[in-house]
């Protein structure tokens, strides 16, 4: 019989992290949404800038969807 091992407090994270970034179609950030512990940078106003710094420590685009309103939604997992 295997004992099956459970996470303990304070263990570090060692899954994915996730991020969703909402845009307007004219580069404008509206909001963003991450996993508790996602490493983050400072969102900015202007979408490419943010997809750029998020970019810059590792995140992958996962996945991108249209939204209603002329919203966009970037899916980033690091």
């Amino acid at each position: 019989m295997r004992r099956q091992i459970e996470p303990i407090i304070g263990q570090a994270w060692t899954g994915k992290h996730v991020v969703f970034l909402h845009c307007t179609l004219d580069n404008q950030l509206i909001d963003f949404y991450k996993s508790k512990h996602a490493p983050i940078e400072p969102p900015q106003p202007n979408c490419a800038e943010t997809l750029a710094q998020f970019l810059s420590i590792g995140y992958k685009i996962h996945a991108i969807t249209a939204l209603p309103q002329n919203q966009i939604q970037y899916v980033l997992v690091l």
